[in-house]
């Protein structure tokens, strides 16, 4: 194998793995005067979505999606919270979406309380496999 063929492999594996633009940083000039390399499309993969706590006081996790429901946990102001899925349920201060947390005790916090970053998915969405067995709130919220 060629040096040229070796540098245009070595491209495609590192567009794979890290995406055409760090493929074409990490092997310079060179890729570009051997031959062109075909970024292969990898699998996409998406980060998972996390919410920050916006109130000043603080939130309540909730058992279920509803202040109704007991608390089970309290999340500080600024603190990161991994999210699993959303629902639309009863309305915190005009905003009816509520979302499960990807905590070690999975629990529901109301989305007028954290900003989202990422794409949440409907509960509806997700596949009952990736959500937290030991918590089957989700089919109990409307939504």
């Amino acid at each position: 194998m060629s040096t040229t063929e070796t540098l245009v492999a070595r491209g495609k594996k590192l567009a794979a793995g890290a995406g055409a633009l760090t493929a074409a940083a990490a092997l310079g000039a060179t890729l570009s005067i051997a031959a062109p390399a075909q970024a292969t499309p990898g699998p996409t993969t998406t980060a998972k979505p996390y919410g920050v706590v916006t109130t000043k006081m603080g939130l309540s996790a909730r058992q279920y999606p509803s202040t109704d429901s007991s608390v089970k946990g309290y999340f500080r102001h600024r603190a990161q919270i991994g999210l699993v899925c959303k629902v639309r349920t009863q309305s915190v201060g005009g905003n009816s979406v509520w979302y499960l947390t990807r905590e070690e005790r999975a629990t529901w916090v109301s989305a007028k309380y954290v900003t989202n970053s990422g794409f949440v998915k409907y509960c509806k969405d997700v596949q009952r496999s990736r959500m937290q067995p030991h918590n089957n709130a989700a089919k109990h919220a409307v939504g």
